[in-house]
């Protein structure tokens, strides 16, 4: 009986070819997701276009947490360079974070930079 609940609180997840799971979100207001690294990528672009690109695919870029996350579990699925995440730095900064995918670090650049972008899903529990 239990297990048929847990099924029906955790049904499978379904990947689609290229993508990866990188693991289970918990939302600023307290809804759980999993985080799904699909398989749009872009190897340079400013974060604007990073941004609209996603948008356009239906999908979205990493909030710093999620490709802290992302680095975490999924490392391996990612060259060892910079992403952009879909966080702006400050307000009228010109400025955006982004995630390293060789040791880890995250930093924020100018958003006219060009940087790699993966495009993610999330899925509600």
């Amino acid at each position: 009986m239990m297990n048929e609940a847990l099924k029906a609180l955790f049904p499978a997840i379904v990947l689609a070819e290229g993508e990866s799971y990188a693991g289970i979100m918990i939302g600023d207001n307290g809804e759980s997701y999993h985080l799904i690294n699909t398989s749009h990528q872009l190897e340079a672009a400013t974060w604007k276009e990073a941004m609209g690109w996603a948008k356009e695919l239906g999908l979205a870029l990493p909030n710093r947490k999620e490709a802290r996350l992302q680095w975490v579990n999924t490392q391996s699925d990612f060259e060892e360079d910079w992403y952009w995440t879909a966080e702006e730095y400050a307000s009228g900064s010109g400025c955006a974070w982004t995630q390293e995918f060789d040791y880890g670090g995250q930093s924020f650049s100018l958003k006219t930079y060009e940087f790699r972008a993966r495009a993610v899903r999330r899925l509600p529990i």
